[in-house]
Order: C-alpha cells, then structure tokens, then sequence
C-alpha cells in the first residue's frame, strides 16, 4: 500500500473536505490535486478531469493506479486499506450506526444543497437568492434536527458521533456544519452538534482539513 495518493480537491467542497479528514485520521500523506468548480465554467467539466470521474464532481482520489470515487466509499477504501485507526467502528450493529449518521448527510441533506443543484436554480429557474437561501438552511435544519435528536438522547454518542474516538460520520458532520454556518443558519438548536464540532476542530486532523487551510483557499 505504498503507491502515492493523489486527491482531486475543491476547497470549499464539503464531500472534498470529508476525505480530507479521513486521510488526516489515517495519518497518511497525500498530494492536493485542486479542481476549481467554478472557475472557467468549472474545472471539474474539463475532459481531462471528466476522463477520470465521469460525474464530474469531487473528491476523486488516486492511490498509485486506482481511482475512488465518491466520498464514503472513499473513506471505506481507506479503512479498508489501513485498519488503523478506525473510522467504522468493530461490530455490525455500531457500523450501522455510523453509516446512517453518516448517510443523514450525504445522503439527505447535501445533495439539496450541493453546487450543481444550486446553480441549476440560478442559471435555469432563475431563483432569487433569497429564496435559494430559504431552500438551503430548510433542508439544513431538518437534518440537523433529526441528528440532534438521535445523536442526544443515544448513549452510544460520546465525545463524538459515536464513541470516544473520531469516524466516519465526524467526517461527514463537520463540513455540513461549516455549510451551516456558511449561509447563516442558526446552530444555537443543536447543542450536541455544536458540542462535537468543538471537539472534533481541537484535532489537528480535522484543523488541517479546514477549507480555508487548502492551498487552492481563496
């Protein structure tokens, strides 16, 4: 599992960031490969690029000769890959738990949110930010609402999404809740959320993940 790693990366991306996190954890080392999603129409829709993830989007990781694609399976490969530590916890029962907490984000509530969707409103329907706005922090607070409820009142819950140790549905929670804070929504209803983005951004993995850490930050 020596072969270089190489992530295709937009700053601002929260599937992008999630993966950076992941390969914090490992403690692995890695090349930012920047795509800019907006720039010159977008980079991700340049052949080059398209070539190698067809749905033009990021993150696309590159590990010698493979190519991952999509964020959670990603973070599977590399638990797969390098046991140690883990991102999905021992037993069947816990990683399904983790994989819905997980999956109430990517799942849920960031493809409503995501570039694509929100330029198709600005540039086809014609939307007034306002009322995008208004479509964001709606489909924000009623994931969030469900998370903070399952995540408070589970004694599975610890420091982080789960447990004493950071995983998989950190990964994922930390960037939604950057986009969170990034249109403005309110996070003072979601005490347990706000709670373990605290712990969760003590960590150098997920400081060093941090949007406005990436070289392509604008």
């Amino acid at each position: 599992m020596g072969e270089h790693l190489r992530l295709y990366s937009y700053w601002r991306s929260s599937a992008a960031y999630r993966v950076r996190i992941g390969l914090n954890l490992k403690g692995l080392s890695y090349e930012i490969l920047p795509v800019h999603l907006v720039r010159d129409g977008g980079q991700q829709h340049q052949p080059d690029y398209a070539a190698k993830n067809p749905q033009h989007l990021v993150p696309t990781l590159l590990h010698g000769t493979r190519v991952v694609r999509q964020s959670l399976a990603i973070l599977e490969y590399l638990d797969e890959a390098w046991p140690s530590p883990r991102l999905l916890p021992m037993t069947a029962r816990d990683r399904a738990r983790v994989r819905a907490l997980a999956q109430m984000v990517t799942s849920d509530i960031h493809p409503l949110n995501n570039l694509r969707v929100l330029q198709y409103f600005e540039n086809t329907w014609h939307v007034p930010h306002a009322e995008r706005d208004d479509w964001i922090k709606h489909w924000i607070l009623e994931g969030f609402t469900a998370m903070e409820s399952l995540l408070s009142q589970d004694s599975a819950t610890g420091v982080y999404c789960h447990g004493q140790s950071p995983g998989m549905a950190d990964c994922c929670l930390i960037p939604q809740i950057f986009n969170a804070r990034r249109f403005g929504v309110d996070m003072d209803a979601f005490p347990t959320l706000v709670r373990i983005e605290q712990a969760c951004l003590a960590l150098p993995a997920f400081d060093h993940a941090r949007p406005e850490r990436q070289p392509d930050a604008q």
